[in-house]
């Protein structure tokens, strides 16, 4: 990463670890309901969860999906190093996970009417990357 035009005072970016067995078995056509309970550390998997019954019109288990995945995520994060600021690029795949829970878990606190938590969600993607809503807007499409 250049240092011109950074701010030097923010911290290095968090890139989570990739989670091959995951990516693996969701390209072979598994589905996250069936790779979750090996995986229950992969905010990507209850973000699938989350998005996928939220579209289908289950909030309140929608928003249980996504907390989960979003608590699972801030432990990860914590993990590499994050130390509650700072960026989590969408660029780098592995943080996509996190980042599409936390997104998911502000579309089902809209849902619920949780105006504040949806203020501070928004603001959080924001400040973790602010192109991320866009990408996560495209890939739910």
């Amino acid at each position: 990463m250049s240092i011109v035009g950074r701010n030097l005072m923010e911290p290095e970016p968090t890139l989570l670890p990739a989670e091959p067995e995951v990516k693996q078995a969701l390209e072979a056509g598994a589905e996250a309901v069936d790779v979750v309970a090996d995986h229950p550390t992969s905010s990507l998997l209850w973000a699938l969860l989350a998005e996928d019954a939220l579209a289908e019109g289950y909030t309140v288990e929608g928003y249980a999906y996504a907390r989960v995945g979003y608590h699972r995520g801030l432990d990860a994060l914590r993990g590499s190093g994050w130390r509650g600021a700072g960026p989590v690029p969408w660029s780098h795949e592995p943080n996509r996970g996190f980042l599409r829970a936390l997104a998911a878990l502000g579309q089902a606190a809209a849902a619920i009417g949780e105006s504040e938590e949806v203020t501070r969600i928004t603001q959080f993607i924001r400040d973790c990357d602010p192109q991320a809503e866009a990408e996560i807007a495209q890939l739910l499409r």
